[in-house]
């Protein structure tokens, strides 16, 4: 399967049912009173964080992410069914945005969110019987569920993101010391996706490791593949940095990664690092020891610097242990912010104020507000009495008041959303 790290969707949750209009007819019952059942909920659209997805490959032909539409309201007070949310598994660090703006992060494991919510059912006429009502002759129509066109982006969960630059020798240690199978040539840009592999360091002790793509100069600034591959190393709990041993310049190897990092996110800089010199099959340690010499001009003091070869497998146990040492320390850091932001509820997509405005238009005037459009799109306008009920509640909200106020004409129209009648 392909690996695709983000996609467009649009979102569309179940509409709500209509609710029903209807009267009890018996046999010797002249005047039955309404017995319109109310409808079903529309389905909610959810994303739930799976482990055992990693790519968002089956959105590439499926755009379209619906949920289903609630029943409507039948005879006798019959109630609609409401619709089964849709659940859609995503890999875990699955990010949302809508506009840009992050509504879901999801991080852990079976964390979930709703990212589409469905429509409420219409009310039947049955409902709105009341002592001053006792013919009700209207029903509601069913709410329409929301709707989205999503970005869904994948920031990959790694205790270790291996990075350097293109042949740097990535993909062949990850080979050697994981379960990971990445492709392996001795050329640049080998790995053009980012490979998974557990480690294992000793018994009961493992850690996830992540092969990102090789860096270059101007990564940061999008240059070939840069923004794709830096947003993999973002939560990476620790940076295993690899300099290839036969570089012209070790040193400026090792500051060109650094200065892609911080540029790319400042923090990254900052993220716990070791680095390690590697191939060195075939070098002798007089050569292995100037080399440790040019970098540690570049490597801050307190980070550990080892050599290694994959091929020879010289220096991977001391690098193993290393890296579970760093790991163990960072981890708990990590998981204490996996929790608090896991426990953040999703941005809302949706407004729940009660607020609203009257605007002048050529024919009359348009109402706006999310409440007032909410009980516009519930509303039968082919149908006297459903729309007298949105009179009456347009005049408890006070935007009768306000029509009258800005000298609204007998037989102006007034506009809600996509719906339109007269004064």
């Amino acid at each position: 399967m392909h690996f695709i790290d983000n996609v467009l969707i649009d979102v569309i949750a179940g509409d709500g049912g209509d609710g029903k209009l209807s009267w009890r007819h018996e046999k010797f019952i002249d005047k039955g009173g309404p017995d319109g059942g109310d409808a079903g909920h529309g389905g909610d659209v959810i994303l739930a964080a799976s482990r055992n997805e990693n790519t968002l490959a089956v959105f590439r032909y499926q755009k379209e992410v619906k949920a289903q539409p609630g029943k409507p309201g039948g005879k006798s007070k019959m109630h609609g069914r409401s619709a089964p949310d849709l659940v859609v598994s995503v890999p875990v660090g699955t990010v949302v945005t809508l506009d840009g703006e992050i509504v879901a992060d999801l991080i852990v494991d079976g964390q979930q969110a709703v990212i589409a919510k469905g429509g409420k059912g219409g009310f039947g006429n049955a409902h709105f019987l009341s002592s001053t009502r006792q013919a009700p002759n209207f029903a509601e129509k069913g709410e329409k569920g929301e709707r989205f066109n999503l970005k869904l982006e994948i920031k990959m969960i790694a205790d270790v993101g291996l990075v350097g630059q293109p042949n740097a020798g990535k993909s062949t240690l990850l080979s050697r010391i994981s379960n990971a199978r990445p492709e392996i040539a001795d050329y640049p840009f080998t790995t053009i996706t980012p490979n998974l592999g557990v480690v294992d360091i000793d018994k009961g002790s493992s850690v996830l490791m992540a092969d990102i793509p090789g860096l270059i100069e101007g990564a940061a600034d999008g240059k070939g593949l840069g923004h794709d591959f830096l947003k993999h190393v973002e939560r990476t709990a620790v940076i295993l940095h690899l300099v290839d041993a036969y570089q012209d310049d070790v040193a400026a190897a090792y500051t060109t990664i650094k200065q892609e990092l911080k540029a790319y996110q400042p923090a990254l800089a900052k993220r716990p690092e070791i680095v390690v010199l590697t191939k060195i099959e075939g070098l002798d340690a007089e050569i292995v020891a100037d080399l440790l010499t040019q970098l540690r001009t570049v490597v801050p003091a307190r980070t550990k610097l080892l050599a290694i070869s994959s091929q020879s497998g010289a220096g991977l146990t001391d690098m193993l242990f290393a890296v579970k040492k760093a790991v163990t320390t960072a981890r708990a850091k990590v998981e204490k912010e996996v929790i608090e932001q896991a426990g953040v509820p999703v941005l809302k997509l949706t407004d729940t104020s009660q607020q609203w405005t009257v605007t002048k238009v050529e024919d009359g005037f348009k109402v706006t507000g999310f409440r007032i459009e909410k009980f516009a799109g519930r509303t039968d306008f082919d149908n006297e009495q459903g729309i007298r009920r949105l009179r009456d509640i347009m005049k408890k909200m006070g935007i009768m008041h306000d029509l009258i106020r800005k000298n609204i004409a007998v037989g102006e129209n007034i506009h809600i959303g996509p719906d339109v009648f007269e004064y």
